[in-house]
């Protein structure tokens, strides 16, 4: 049986960003903790201070490049079996540990390679959980809750050949199921979703909890709304649908998931 001692949320920092102690703290408030650690690329006065204050262990990535290059940093450096990698700027119901380690529980240790919950969306301090973006993922999601599904090459990667539907900070995985260094480090955006597509490869499973326990904050000055506005995510991610089909189907299938994240956009 896994405990919250077996777990360590990993906390990737860049730059001073002013959500970054919310998510700390919504991370104390967990009904289930084991212990956290903040990884940076970009270390300063601000992020020692804070990590001082929460007495958080600070770690500092040498060799920075992309965001993959970050969370590998992070996630090779924790030693506990278990680990969430943890965005800067978004917020975590308090009981998501609690969850998870139930949900992993429930299972076979052994077969078991990432965990993810369903997520909202936060938008001015206010909680969204139903958009285009939002239902078209739960649908997608939902095939992993059929018998068989979870634990199906072939089925993992036929819902990720339309698209990712997997919340990047609301994966728990299984380091030694997962492997080292797991994420992606080729690509700007879509690392993530590049890390899936690898991982559905492996045999085991992929749990999914239907339950909205990470809060994915939209902003201005958020990577997630950078990428989208320069067109980074949608050429990325039909290069990575085109390993499922040619290249035709690939951009239709990419037009069509790119519009249903327009909800992303700010209004």
């Amino acid at each position: 049986m896994y405990s919250a001692a077996n777990h360590t949320f990993a906390i990737c920092a860049y730059h001073d960003n002013p959500f970054l102690e919310t998510t700390i703290e919504s991370l104390e408030k967990q009904t289930a903790l084991g212990q956290i650690i903040l990884s940076t690329s970009t270390p300063s006065a601000y992020i020692a201070d804070i990590c001082s204050r929460h007495s958080i262990k600070q770690i500092v990535n040498p060799h920075p490049n992309h965001a993959g290059d970050d969370w590998n940093y992070a996630y090779d450096s924790v030693t506990t079996p278990l680990v969430t990698i943890v965005h800067q700027d978004d917020y975590y119901e308090p009981q998501f540990l609690e969850m998870t380690l139930s949900w992993l529980n429930e299972r076979s240790h052994d077969d078991v390679v990432i965990l993810f919950s369903d997520y909202y969306e936060l938008r001015n301090g206010k909680k969204e959980s139903q958009n285009t973006t939002l239902r078209v993922k739960r649908i997608m999601n939902a095939v992993f809750r059929w018998p068989g599904a979870a634990g199906s090459r072939f089925a993992r990667r036929r819902v990720l050949s339309f698209g990712c539907p997997i919340c990047c900070p609301a994966v728990t995985f299984v380091k030694k199921n997962a492997g080292n260094s797991v994420f992606d480090t080729n690509y700007v955006d879509s690392c993530d979703y590049k890390t899936w597509v690898n991982l559905a490869n492996l045999k085991g499973s992929f749990v999914y909890i239907p339950e909205k326990l990470v809060g994915h904050r939209i902003y201005a000055e958020s990577a997630t709304t950078h990428n989208l506005s320069k067109g980074i995510r949608k050429t990325e991610s039909e290069k990575i649908l085109e390993s499922f089909w040619p290249a035709p189907v690939a951009r239709m299938i990419g037009r069509l998931y790119s519009t249903s994240e327009k909800s992303n956009d700010l209004k």
